[in-house]
């Protein structure tokens, strides 16, 4: 065969054979049409969306501004790997969200013809990826007596440009959050019992993340408070007189005082009213109970 060569523009061909001894002419049997697809409308500004979003977040949106039916959209990625694929429908389309980081453009496709004629569609689509704030481990928390000024919390790191809040369990925002000074952070004594947790938010971002682990704060009891009882006078030479408590728990012990000096050992509970015998020193006694779990006492 010959090749004539390739023709762009539309219309019908013909062949005309000469030959160069006779000058005789010979026109070629059959014709050759040329017919020139359209190719799919690149819409003005039509791929849109992007843009940035935090790690670990939905990602971004990108979509066409407006397609055709019987055209298919082609996503591609960097790499010019289809990242995803749909089909006109005569309005906008939206082809969901993508996390991962590049620049996004469309492909159209007329699926009508058998040319398979495409386009690329105006504008992209630039996705990024923001990075979170550093986890620190949170420290502190621990138990306390009831009416203590409580236990600190605190947080072994931290960023300069980055705040971070304490909360208690979980949505209670405790105080102002602080700003981060590149060292331990310090969120003070904590005097309320519950799960604390720290949330980082970089400032220049707005990205945020849970530092990482919790401190618990619990609050122990004092021992019930009882009455002392017995004490009055006696005759010098005498046996003394009692004193006493008008009740005790199990789980408790007892000591008596003569002023701020202990007087023999402290008396285990029993549930109920204990003695500390006859005592013969004249002056004020009081009663203190100390429980055998905490350090707590009343």
């Amino acid at each position: 065969g010959l090749d004539l060569g390739a023709h762009a523009a539309a219309g019908r061909y013909t062949v005309v054979a000469s030959n160069d001894a006779t000058g005789c002419l010979d026109t070629m049997s059959n014709s050759i049409d040329v017919v020139i697809d359209p190719k799919p409308t690149a819409y003005s500004v039509s791929v849109t969306g992007g843009g940035s979003y935090c790690m670990g977040g939905a990602g971004q949106h990108i979509k066409l501004s407006g397609s055709n039916t019987g055209i298919t959209y082609d996503l591609l990625d960097n790499t010019g790997a289809i990242a995803g694929s749909m089909p006109g429908t005569g309005t906008t389309l939206d082809f969901n969200a993508y996390t991962t980081a590049g620049t996004y453009t469309i492909l159209a496709t007329d699926m009508s013809m058998a040319t398979r004629c495409t386009n690329n569609m105006t504008g992209n689509a630039i996705i990024s990826v923001l990075p979170l704030p550093d986890a620190y481990p949170v420290t502190g928390g621990g138990s306390f007596c009831a009416g203590g000024s409580g236990v600190p919390v605190k947080m072994n790191g931290s960023h300069i440009g980055v705040k971070y809040q304490l909360y208690q369990n979980g949505t209670t925002a405790i105080g102002s959050p602080l700003n981060g000074t590149g060292s331990v952070l310090n969120f003070g004594l904590q005097s309320s019992a519950g799960n604390y947790t720290i949330v980082a938010t970089s400032q220049v971002t707005h990205c945020s993340n849970d530092m990482s682990g919790s401190a618990t704060v619990s609050v122990n009891p004092l021992p019930a408070i009882y009455y002392v009882t017995g004490g009055g006078t006696y005759c010098t030479g005498g046996s003394g007189v009692h004193i006493g408590l008008s009740g005790s728990d199990l789980g408790q012990r007892y000591q008596l005082y003569k002023g701020s000096a202990p007087v023999g050992s402290a008396v285990p509970g029993s549930g109920t009213a204990i003695g500390f015998g006859l005592v013969t020193g004249a002056g004020s006694y009081s009663v203190r109970a100390l429980d055998n779990a905490t350090p707590c006492t009343s």
